[in-house]
Parts: C-alpha cells; sequence; structure tokens
C-alpha cells in the first residue's frame, strides 16, 4: 500500500469551507482513498491542525475533526531522533521560518522515506518529496 505524510496545511483546508485550499484538499482526499493510499499523520500534526480548527472553526469541527481523522487516518509519533534531526534542519536554514513542526515531518519523512501532503513551499526548501494536486 503507497502512503503520503499529511501537514497542518490541506488538513487544516479540508475541514474550512472559507481557506484558498479548500477544494484542492477535499479532491485530494478523495483521490488518496481512490488509489487506497494511506495518510499517515504525526501526533504533533494532529495537535496543530485540531488547535487551528478549534480556534477558526469552532469546538464541533475539531471534534468532528478529531473523529474523523482518528477513524481514517493512521496516527504516529515522531521518535526522540526525529526530534533532534528537526532541530539540526532548522540550523540548516536559520534565514527560513520553518516550524518545528514541518522540520519534525520532514524528519520522519525522511526517515520513512514517504512523500508529504503540503501546501508549504518549506518542504521544497527542506529537499523533501511532496505531493499535492499539482504533482500527482
Amino acid at each position: 500500500m503507497k502512503m503520503i505524510l499529511a501537514d497542518t496545511g490541506p488538513l487544516y483546508a479540508a475541514y474550512d469551507p472559507s481557506d484558498r485550499f479548500h477544494r484542492q484538499a477535499l479532491t485530494e482526499v478523495e483521490f488518496f482513498a481512490n488509489q487506497a493510499i494511506e495518510v499517515l499523520i504525526l501526533y504533533p500534526v494532529l495537535l496543530e491542525t485540531h488547535s487551528l480548527v478549534l480556534k477558526r472553526l469552532g469546538i464541533p469541527i475539531g471534534l468532528r475533526l478529531l473523529e474523523e481523522l482518528s477513524a481514517g487516518a493512521t496516527l504516529i509519533q515522531p521518535t526522540i531522533a526525529d526530534y533532534g534531526t528537526a532541530q539540526q534542519t532548522l540550523r540548516q536554514f536559520p534565514d527560513q521560518a520553518i516550524t518545528l513542526f514541518d522540520a519534525t515531518t520532514a524528519a520522519v519523512a525522511q526517515r520513512l522515506n514517504l512523500p508529504v501532503w503540503t501546501y508549504d513551499f518549506h518542504f521544497d526548501i527542506m529537499g523533501i518529496s511532496v505531493q499535492n494536486q499539482g504533482r500527482i
């Protein structure tokens, strides 16, 4: 089975109809389902996504997100080594506002040799394989 590691951007966009990537995210969710591509979500990404949804879209949608992602995706935990690799990555790009969330996702993507489902250009800067509608 093919797998992809999800970033916060597309996960959030799938729940927010006002997000400029909303339709694209929904199309990609459908594509992944039709192609039997397993979506992996790091727990830190789930936490970040839930926080954004809760603040911007409210409690009911935040709860729906947790239920749907827990049922429809595989949740995984980064290792301690992944966090160390992420910190090294941040030091490699001192002129970029790369978050620890993204650097950790990049570290796990490298370790598992998986593309990242994202709309964030920082993954290109970090040299991570990216998959989204424009690159499927």
